[in-house]
């Protein structure tokens, strides 16, 4: 035995008698300490045999999976981490469905089997959805470890019942097995078991230390044994487990030690604490400098005050997993991790600069040009929170730093939403409100679910307040909790003696401050371009008459077909006479 975990893997796929391969297969052996904090990863999907986007979906699947699950927090437990990865990777195959032509024909869209392994320390914790299986094989002997998900509509007939993109939500299967040196551990795709019995598998793999041509040898038993489907499998053996199970004991959320009162000079968790650079009631930031690396960073600490409450510890290291899965010059970016991390912190990317806050004070009268370019660029941060079907749901000045190259960022992911993975906070008190008053938009004051066009509302009040020093609506939209308290909000124009503003802009001010979500701009892109050029609504609304424009004309018009109408009444007349 070793201080650390050591495996085998083999792994072949083919489209079989079929035109197009469908599955989609991956594994990840990371380097130490994540070795130890998260494991080796295996997983393979199965898209679909009605769907023409099913590879897709399978490619997607996989391709998340393994690179999510790395970004999760050390603190989380492998169940935890891959449950929310899963569903998260569930809730974008749907959504991708329903804005497709597939939407009414769902085994037609982004649809696929998933089976996954992650292997911890003495621990193999096995994930599942749909009617792939994996086998555990000790001493020769194969054990299916998963069940079909599949309903039986008479003998020659079945459906799937489960699959990742079949539904808004999703049920997992999950199993935690011990695992020992000269276990081997097998993924498969339905294809495998439709031209092979699973009493043949000893046979088929061998003693040999090539587990490669183990994976071929069994697609091709199938193939020969009658498949017609898509063939994928994956191996993994046992060849060394750590000595202990100090990875499995790893901390929870709740459980991880919480850090000690930091102060400068003090060493920390492999940092140096050069000085503490912010303390509010929800955080303390310090200034640390990584005794390993020697790179300066912002380390955060949870406040004293909040320390205590599981449903603030969990956000607060929801905020890492944040970070490191949105990739945006315009969002402040984690520190690498170099070693496992023993209490409850963050440590993130140190920007020296300012916050939006201060930046405002110190130009109470900016440009025009000045204030486009600093939303255009927290647009562009937004664009990528968005893209990962994420809403930050904070957006304030006292979130947005501005560097000392003038490149604005976007920090504090503590109240960011992430679709399909609603249930990995606790549940939220009803009327609680994440963000912070000022700046959320209407939408949330009457109970109703945030969309990127609430983001968009507290972008547009922050662009409105560099522009006036003003806000908006004052406080009355924390006031206006009911549909009707809404519809009695006005819209105070950005447009006064003071200052230079277009109407066309305050009119793109107006439209994204409006209360209701359906009212304002499709995206952040067009409320960019509406701040920049007037838009076409405004321009028709704006267009002077033909009185206005050119009197001549009009007057010349105007005595024409009075002439046209007056010798039309004469031939009347002579008529009638």
């Amino acid at each position: 035995m070793t201080d650390s975990l050591c495996v085998t893997i083999g792994q072949h796929s083919d489209r079989g008698r079929k035109d197009v391969n469908q599955d989609f297969h991956g594994a990840f052996v990371p380097p130490p300490p994540q070795l130890d904090t998260k494991g080796i990863v295996l997983a393979v999907a199965d898209g679909v045999s009605s769907s023409a986007v099913s590879r897709e979906a399978a490619e997607s699947a996989v391709k998340s999976f393994v690179q999510d699950y790395y970004c999760t927090s050390d603190a989380w437990t492998v169940n935890t981490s891959a449950q929310r990865v899963i569903k998260a990777s569930n809730s974008w195959l749907h959504a991708q469905t329903q804005r497709s032509q597939f939407r009414y024909e769902r085994d037609k869209g982004y649809v696929c089997t998933f089976s996954a392994v992650v292997l911890k320390s003495n621990t193999a914790h096995l994930f599942h959805v749909g009617d792939g299986r994996i086998y555990h094989l000790r001493d020769g002997q194969p054990e299916c470890l998963t069940e079909a998900h599949r309903t039986q509509v008479s003998a020659e007939q079945s459906f799937l019942a489960r699959a990742l993109g079949l539904d808004r939500h999703v049920e997992i299967d999950y199993l935690s097995v011990p695992i020992q040196v000269g276990d081997l551990l097998l993924l498969a795709t339905d294809g495998i078991f439709d031209g092979l019995k699973p009493g043949s598998l000893p046979a088929l793999i061998g003693n040999g230390p090539d587990l490669d041509a183990a994976a071929r040898r069994i697609v091709a038993a199938a193939l020969e044994g009658g498949s017609q489907d898509n063939l994928t499998v994956q191996l993994v053996r046992i060849d060394a487990v750590p000595k202990q199970q100090a990875g499995e004991v790893q901390r929870r959320a709740g459980e991880l030690q919480l850090p000690p009162m930091l102060q400068a000079r003090m060493s920390f968790d492999g940092f140096e604490i050069l000085r503490q650079i912010h303390a509010s009631s929800r955080s303390h930031i310090f200034l640390a400098r990584d005794e390993a690396s020697d790179v300066v960073v912002a380390l955060k600490t949870p406040s004293m005050d909040l320390r205590e409450d599981p449903v603030y510890r969990e956000r607060f290291l929801l905020e890492e997993w944040v970070a490191r899965r949105v990739d945006s010059a315009h969002v402040l970016k984690p520190h690498p991790r170099s070693r496992p991390q023993h209490y409850l912190y963050v440590v993130m990317e140190y920007l020296e600069g300012q916050t939006l806050t201060q930046w405002m004070r110190d130009h109470p009268r900016p440009g025009l040009e000045t204030v486009r370019d600093i939303v255009e660029q927290v647009a562009r941060g937004l664009r990528a929170f968005h893209r990962k079907e994420m809403l930050h749901q904070d957006l304030r000045p006292e979130n947005i730093m501005i560097d000392r190259q003038g490149t604005v960022k976007i920090i504090d992911f503590g109240s960011t939403r992430i679709a399909g993975m609603a249930e990995a906070l606790p549940v939220q008190i009803e009327g609680e409100i994440l963000g912070t008053h000022q700046y959320t938009a209407p939408e949330y004051f009457i109970g109703e679910p945030g969309t990127p066009a609430s983001d968009l509302f507290s972008l547009a009040v922050i662009a409105y307040q560099m522009l006036t020093g003003q806000l908006p609506y004052g406080a009355e939209v924390a006031r206006a909790t009911s549909r009707a308290a809404q519809n009695r909000l006005v819209y105070r124009s950005a447009v006064t003696d003071d200052n230079e503003i277009p109407a066309w802009v305050d009119d793109a001010l107006r439209r994204a401050l409006h209360p209701s979500p359906l009212k304002r701009q499709t995206s952040l892109s067009e409320f960019i371009t509406d701040l920049k050029q007037p838009s076409q609504a405004f321009m028709a609304r704006a267009r002077p008459s033909l009185i206005e424009r050119d009197p001549l004309r009009f007057w010349k018009g105007l005595s024409i077909a009075l002439g046209f109408v007056v010798v039309g009444l004469l031939d009347v007349i002579r008529q009638l006479m």
